[in-house]
């Protein structure tokens, strides 16, 4: 898939506006150099750069007038540069700058310091500030997958400390934590005794987490949770998918609770496993700052395009079903490329969305490294410094993509902290909601009634990153 072949191009451009002085003149001082990239990176891509006043492309005569914005003293943090040129964050929620880029390519491709103990987070009942977590998950081969801990269970305290809205990315932060469990006693959370120790180490996260074919009837229907949108790991989910084909599925619920996104391309390629019947017509198309999209729109257009595909990144063909209708399963925590997957798919087939309002991240991001084509391979040495800001909106063949609010479910229903069951099981409670209306003509069957707890977080948006839906310079 094509995206930004133009790079280097645009950028000098931006640097002959900025200043009409001699090459003498363009120096950048050794310590305003990690400023220096953070400005001229968010000023030739951030999706809001018009909306910044000094990220303006007239806001500085020539270099000399940057530098000395940049050596202010606020600014002594490149965090805090970058934040001043953010746009509110009601409106930009997920722009990031890491100190480490390495730290950051980890995140994106499922790599990071894991104990294993995938989990959300809400508040408890009447109160404003106390909170419980929950286990949605446990990562194989890590250190909670060889602990007494399992999905269900219920925590309500860390090292001893109860939990709290303002404490709890501090506690969860740290390497090595306990976690005070407690019981579910008619919607109360009560501590029962039990503890259990974990550490994180580094982990590597397969997003096919679970996979099925349950039969009803004349009805084969396929089941996978897929738990985040990692180039790295499309084999694994196109083997899901010849599977499934091997099975002969006539029906498909695609399980995209606890997935908070990733790649635009590995989102494009499960939208074509899908289907299949729409090879080269339109996916989704990518909205860019006025700037960049003046440009493409007189070079290269088809830099915003976004086709249903034939292939994975690697070249091997896709396995297709060929599909007219599919059951995707969501929550609070189905963001960006899981949502792109259900808004990019309704112009084409019948989507129906069981469980809760999604998150409502419909912009993208991509890797800025220092350098003169913000590329990695040309990256400066000095630092690893590198950016993830919001440089574009996705919207539908349809020409929608104002879900910021979140994707509403066709049929609501919520977890039960009572009784969360077996992932991949029929009798697992969403999962038996699901092949309920599948097998009655998608009539609705009795919604479940739980008790509900506002939510608040989950444990991949700890990592900003992980929650990330993002595209690529090439």
């Amino acid at each position: 898939m094509k995206k930004i072949f133009f790079i280097l191009p645009i950028f000098l451009l931006v640097i002959v506006t900025l200043s009409c002085e001699k090459q003498d003149d363009l120096s950048v001082p050794e310590d305003l150099e990690i400023n220096n990239f953070v400005w001229k990176g968010l000023n030739l891509y951030y999706l809001w750069q018009e909306d910044v006043s000094d990220l303006s492309d007239d806001r500085f005569a020539n270099q000399d007038e940057l530098n000395t914005f940049l050596s202010n003293s606020d600014y002594s943090n490149p965090v805090n540069l970058f934040n001043h040129l953010r746009v509110d964050s009601s409106i930009d929620r997920f722009s990031v700058i890491y100190s480490n880029y390495s730290v950051l390519e980890g995140i994106l491709t499922g790599n990071t310091l894991n104990n294993g103990v995938d989990y959300g987070l809400r508040y408890k009942s009447g109160s404003s500030t106390d909170i419980f977590g929950w286990v949605r998950y446990i990562l194989p081969n890590s250190d909670a997958s060889a602990k007494d801990i399992q999905r269900g269970d219920l925590f309500y305290a860390v090292n001893g400390t109860p939990l709290t809205a303002s404490n709890f990315q501090s506690l969860l932060s740290a390497t090595t934590y306990t976690l005070n469990l407690a019981d579910y006693d008619n919607g109360n959370i009560t501590p029962n005794g039990q503890s259990v120790t974990l550490t994180k180490t580094a982990l590597a996260e397969n997003p096919v987490y679970a996979t099925n074919v349950f039969t009803q009837s004349d009805k084969k229907i396929g089941y996978i949770m897929y738990n985040g949108f990692f180039t790295g790991y499309e084999n694994q989910l196109n083997a899901a998918f010849a599977n499934f084909k091997t099975e002969n599925v006539t029906d498909l619920i695609l399980d995209l609770r606890y997935n908070s996104g990733g790649s635009i391309a590995t989102a494009t390629r499960l939208a074509s496993m899908i289907t299949g019947q729409f090879s080269g017509q339109l996916f989704a198309k990518e909205q860019w700052n006025e700037k960049l999209e003046n440009y493409w729109q007189d070079n290269n257009p088809g830099q915003f395009v976004n086709n249903f595909t034939n292939s994975i990144g690697n070249g091997t063909a896709i396995n297709r079903l060929n599909l007219t209708k599919v059951y995707i399963l969501t929550s609070r925590s189905t963001a960006s490329a899981s949502e792109l997957v259900i808004n990019g798919l309704k112009p084409y087939i019948d989507v129906v969305q069981i469980g809760d309002r999604t998150t409502g991240k419909n912009v993208g991001s991509v890797t800025l490294y220092d350098a003169p084509n913000f590329k990695k391979s040309s990256a400066r040495k000095t630092h690893k410094y590198a950016m993830q800001p919001i440089v574009l909106k996705v919207i539908n063949a349809d020409g929608f993509g104002d879900y910021q609010t979140g994707l509403l479910a066709d049929f609501p229903f919520l977890e039960d902290y009572g009784n969360m069951g077996e992932i991949g099981n029929s009798n697992e409670p969403m999962i038996s909601y699901t092949l309920d209306l599948i097998s009655n003509g998608n009539r609705k069957s009795n919604q479940n009634k739980v008790k509900q707890f506002e939510y608040l977080s989950d444990s991949k948006e700890l990592e900003p990153l992980r929650s990330e839906m993002y595209s690529e310079i090439k």
